[in-house]
């Protein structure tokens, strides 16, 4: 058995091959070549511990996340875990990944995919709501995807963010985009082409106002409990349909549930991203409207098949530390 942290994790595969991969994983789950439970997430005093456990043909994977809001008041991560792998056949245990660094890089992957059907192929301007780990994925995957110029960042927590700008350049480099930290987030709207939201909201980090939103591509990620919210009604006025991964998105994130039970958005304008490459790969055109929407809850089948790329990559590259059991 091997184990991977996060410097070996991330020099085993690129950003291209962690979304390639979750592309897989939509075929995968639109095939129903998979056996995946609901997500268990277990919460006491305000602390989440999360289980997600997931089988394929060949390999079977579980993650544990323990999610603890109160940590950003700490300055420390909001997200801790460890991602297991077992042989299909026997269960033997085949790796150990650093669930933190999988997640972000998984996460940003769902995002970054997104973003590459989604986002206008001329961006240049990216904004993120939440300055946190995902939000800091999420803008590695922007600036590989599209030829970002300018970053604008907003924090509801206004911390400081003068190392979390320096690491973004540093992880960036070469390339050089303009980091710009906003007031408000109607500042953000004004200068961002892609919006990015990141957030623990419990209520819309966005105002509800229909002419900052239009014309944008919209790419939520941190909504995945049915009271968070992080994107207003407005949305529903100048955005034709929303994209997700899986039905399930619609009872476990308030961005959904809450409008589907207000009768603002009905089922039919809720759209699967899996459908969505089907019908690309087939050739179909596909008609988006003029703003974007792809509102990520996650899942299991993500963490197993990018931790499956990842370990055999790993072994291929001779990378790990090697454990005896």
């Amino acid at each position: 058995m091997i184990f991977l942290n996060e410097k070996e994790i991330k020099s085993a595969v690129t950003l291209k091959e962690m979304m390639d991969t979750i592309e897989e994983a939509f075929d995968t789950f639109r095939s129903g070549e998979f056996y995946m439970p609901e997500r268990i997430n277990v919460e006491h005093k305000n602390k989440n511990m999360l289980y997600m456990p997931c089988f394929t043909k060949d390999m079977i994977g579980t993650k544990i996340l323990s999610l603890f809001p109160e940590n950003q008041e700490k300055k420390l991560p909001l997200i801790y875990g460890l991602m297991m792998l077992n042989d299909y056949e026997t269960g033997h245990p085949l790796a150990i990944l650093d669930a933190q660094t999988l997640t972000a890089l998984r996460t940003g992957a769902v995002g970054g995919v997104g973003m590459r059907h989604f986002a206008y192929p001329d961006s240049e301007r990216v904004g993120v709501v939440g300055c946190g780990v995902q939000g800091f994925h999420q803008i590695l995957y922007a600036c590989d995807l599209r030829p970002i110029k300018h970053i604008y960042l907003f924090d509801a927590f206004n911390k400081d963010l003068a190392d979390y700008i320096k690491r973004l350049n540093q992880a960036l480099a070469p390339k050089n985009p303009e980091i710009t930290i906003c007031n408000d987030t109607v500042e953000l709207l004004n200068k961002s082409q892609i919006v990015i939201t990141t957030s623990p909201a419990t209520e819309p980090v966005l105002p509800n106002r229909p002419e900052l939103l239009e014309g944008k591509c919209f790419i939520a990620v941190g909504s995945w409990k049915p009271n968070m919210r992080e994107l207003p009604d407005a949305i529903w006025q100048v955005v034709d349909q929303v994209y997700t991964e899986l039905p399930y998105a619609c009872e476990e994130s308030g961005d959904l549930s809450q409008p589907l039970a207000d009768g603002i958005l009905t089922m039919d304008r809720v759209k699967y991203m899996g459908d969505y490459l089907a019908k690309k790969s087939a050739g179909e055109t596909i008609q988006l409207g003029k703003t974007r929407y792809f509102k990520s809850v996650g899942m299991g089948l993500f963490d197993l098949t990018t931790a499956d790329l990842i370990y055999k990559k790993a072994l291929t590259k001779g990378i790990g530390q090697k454990i005896n059991l």
